[in-house]
């Protein structure tokens, strides 16, 4: 490693400079990417702390293979058998820590709408600075007074920032199955590749919601039981055909020309990945059978072998829903995004189809990038003429991600039983969570749909 490579990490770590790596062969990477990159990579190691603070087997291991493991945790004044550094409580106070440390940026980054502020070189830079805040924030909520007062009330908050957290992401997908058919739509007034695109993807669409719907219906239903699996499909495969039917009614087409079977295609989907993903989260139900032995039904046979290495089945479902999550966060920071939020969107005029249209170049920032070398990767300023993203959005999306994964960890309304080798066992606050989520994200793409027949006055643009 070059000394001037070493010079730019230092800069990077207690300065205003952009991180980058020390790797020449590592392509080009813009200074806004590696700043969200920082901060999803301190978003991940506190979510992999609060993970191993969940897990018994961890626990366990450090008993057995830590010497002078007793005397450690009496040293640090965590309890007997460090039982103050694990289970629900523990989490609860590192994501407090972390939280704090996002909405604090959320509040200092308020109206930042130029990179050259003394704000944004603070929001862009100090790594170092900001790991060693991070980590005291975290621990210093282990010394908060009244404990018991705290976590009552934090579990509150906590739930109304991960259901705030999961209606944004609700929002954002009924604004992106919008976003994609006006696109789409824009481009067959041009060439006709477009509306045979439109008509492939919409087939695939539905094609993958009824095949979903049959089989959750012969693996999730059993003759003797299961009556909530069955009228909960039943349900919602009512629902999806529902809001298609009302997608391409006349009095719909006549207010929004650019609704279609496209996004209640999305839409189904969605509540079948949702249906599926609520039905694998709830409680086995068991009954007798001819020879008197319990029986579980209402899953899939081939699952109940699959359960029954808990470890790979909590590593890989831990390791697909917290990446689920950090994608969630970086796509909801997108100054699109943002706006979306707000109700300001694109003309019809300005759209460009594209297949990848969701992956556009933000803003103009890049017509004057300036490229700069430390000894190591290349780093694009493309902030120059103004931000690419909004930096307090970006800290309070990630707030309100912080919010959830702590309430995701700790099965939030069963905490104290919660651990994360019991993570996809099933329980009924997740479960219920789950279908009320599915029912939000149908009743926030009806409104679209019916918003302007409601209010004919008012101009609604999706």
């Amino acid at each position: 490693m070059s000394a001037h490579c070493c010079a730019g990490q230092l800069a990077c770590c207690c300065g205003i400079a952009a991180c980058s790596l020390c790797c020449k062969c590592c392509p080009k990477i813009k200074q806004s990417t590696s700043t969200r990159f920082m901060y999803a990579l301190y978003f991940m190691l506190v979510t992999i702390i609060c993970c191993v603070m969940m897990s018994t087997t961890v626990a366990n291991e450090m008993k057995t293979h830590i010497p002078f493991y007793k005397q450690m945790c009496k040293s640090i004044q965590a309890g007997e058998m460090c039982e103050k550094l694990v289970g629900y409580s523990a989490v609860y106070k590192v994501c407090f820590g972390m939280a704090c440390f996002f909405f604090l940026f959320f509040l200092f980054t308020i109206k930042i709408n130029s990179s050259k502020s003394c704000r944004a070189y603070i929001h862009n830079g100090f790594w170092l600075i900001k790991l060693i805040l991070l980590a005291a924030m975290c621990s210093g909520a282990f010394f908060i007074p009244d404990q018991d007062t705290f976590l009552n009330a934090w579990r509150y908050v906590g739930a109304t920032g991960g259901f705030l957290f999961i209606a944004i992401q609700l929002i954002l997908l009924v604004e992106f199955t919008h976003k994609w058919n006006k696109n789409w739509t824009a481009g067959a007034k041009h060439k006709q590749m477009w509306n045979g695109l439109l008509a492939l993807v919409t087939l695939m669409l539905y094609s993958i919601a009824v095949a979903a719907l049959v089989l959750m219906a012969l693996f999730y239903t059993h003759s003797e039981g299961c009556m909530y699996n069955k009228v909960l499909i039943g349900v919602h495969g009512g629902l999806c055909l529902f809001v298609s039917l009302v997608a391409i009614s006349p009095c719909v087409q006549n207010r929004q020309p650019h609704s279609g079977l496209l996004q209640s295609g999305v839409i189904s989907c969605y509540v079948m990945y949702l249906t599926f993903s609520a039905l694998s989260s709830k409680p086995p139900e068991t009954i007798l059978d001819e020879n008197n032995r319990n029986i579980t039904i209402c899953v899939p046979e081939f699952s109940q072998d699959l359960h029954r290495d808990e470890n790979l089945v909590t590593g890989l479902g831990t390791t697909i829903l917290f990446g689920c999550i950090l994608y969630s966060c970086l796509t909801s920071t997108t100054r699109a995004s943002s706006e979306a939020l707000r109700g300001i969107y694109g003309t019809p005029e300005s759209e460009v189809a594209r297949c990848c249209f969701c992956c556009m170049p933000e803003g103009d920032a890049d017509a004057e990038e300036h490229v700069e070398k430390r000894g190591g990767q290349s780093v694009i300023y493309d902030e120059k003429k103004g931000t690419v993203y909004s930096y307090a959005y970006f800290h309070f999306v990630f707030f309100l991600a912080s919010l959830y994964v702590m309430m995701t960890v700790t099965h939030w309304f069963h905490y104290e039983s919660a651990q994360i080798e019991k993570f996809f066992t099933g329980t009924w606050s997740i479960f219920w969570i789950k279908m009320a989520s599915c029912w939000v994200c149908v009743c926030l793409y009806l409104w679209t749909l019916i918003a302007p027949l409601c209010c004919p006055t008012r101009e609604f643009s999706v």
